[in-house]
């Protein structure tokens, strides 16, 4: 068997390059813990409401900040969530960290986002400090994120799923302060575990919210425009494909907020993505195609976007005001 064939040797060899300070180690250590904290917190909301047999609440995401001073230890019931989560987020970035270490591309350690959300972050990301000058190690760096983390989101997200509880009305506008929508895999696993219950009756656990997330941000990663993992793949497959989609997309996220009724989400998101193209990119030295392993790979990561995508991620429904009592004064 000819394996040339399918690992050609490389046109351009990069120098070996030296590992992350132990400065920025420390930093990423911090935000870590930051991050685990912040987790916490909404993972304990996502307990409660799950313990309830209620749909996310705000206010019972204030009260979870409260446990830091009044009971820490009832953050122990955002563990779950908090594991899960941080190991998706941080198994989706070391996979671009062994990639980049492995073409000798200069990164650093992952570096995490705490942020006090309804989820408890911003996700994660990892800096590249050195370009990246092959279409194989283009690839090997945009895929290994999304398909690791995906690789560890999915059994989370059927061990959430099969013990989620059927609630009734929990994606009534009227009753939740969150709406999430569901995924085609969401919606795939539920119809396997749960066949006829409708993935909108489902009050996922603790860990398959925490897979939801994850999946949220993988589809995020993978679309194909810019320097998203998404758009790394692409422009490994063509460059005047990468350059078309790079500026199509966020027009077309524009149309899709504007459809949805003026969705913050997708607006924000068309204008990072158009800012992103005025960055300028290193030209490819190694112009070798892809061999038919990564090709098939980069077929694969677009099968997960469409499983991960959803056009309506979450929904926060304006609840009426309550009526105004009028009271008759006795003069």
């Amino acid at each position: 068997m000819d394996f040339e064939a399918y690992w050609p040797a490389p046109l351009y060899e990069p120098p070996v390059v030296p590992a992350p300070s132990r400065k920025s180690l420390v930093l990423a250590c911090a935000l870590f813990l930051l991050t685990l904290c912040t987790c916490l917190a909404a993972g304990a909301q996502f307990a409660v409401a799950f313990a309830n047999d209620q749909a996310a609440s705000f206010d019972e995401w204030v009260k979870a900040f409260t446990l830091f001073y009044k009971n820490p230890a009832g953050l122990a019931a955002g563990i779950p969530f908090a594991v899960t989560l941080l190991t998706i987020l941080l198994t989706h970035e070391l996979g671009h960290f062994f990639a980049c270490r492995h073409h000798r591309i200069r990164a650093s350690y992952p570096f995490f986002i705490p942020f006090p959300s309804l989820i408890g972050t911003f996700g994660a990301f990892i800096l590249m400090r050195s370009a990246i000058r092959t279409r194989r190690a283009l690839f090997d760096v945009g895929a290994s994120g999304p398909l690791v983390g995906f690789a560890f989101a999915i059994p989370a997200l059927i061990y959430g799923v099969a013990h989620a509880k059927f609630v009734p009305g929990i994606a009534d506008p009227n009753q939740a302060d969150v709406i999430f929508g569901a995924p085609l895999a969401l919606r795939a696993i539920a119809a396997v575990v749960h066949p006829g219950a409708g993935t909108g009756h489902l009050l996922l656990h603790p860990v398959g919210r925490a897979a939801w997330v994850g999946l949220f941000a993988t589809a995020l990663n993978l679309l194909p425009a810019a320097q998203l993992d998404g758009g790394h793949i692409l422009r490994s497959v063509s460059e005047r494909l990468h350059r078309l989609v790079s500026w199509g997309l966020p027009v077309f996220l524009v149309v899709l907020g504007y459809v949805q009724h003026h969705r913050l989400l997708w607006y924000l998101w068309a204008a990072i993505l158009f800012a992103i193209n005025f960055v300028r990119v290193a030209p490819i030295h190694d112009r070798t195609p892809l061999n038919p392993w990564r090709r098939i790979g980069a077929a694969i990561t677009l099968v997960v976007l469409f499983l991960c995508f959803m056009t309506v991620p979450f929904v926060t429904p304006e609840k009426p005001d309550p009526p105004t009592s009028v009271q008759s004064q006795v003069r």
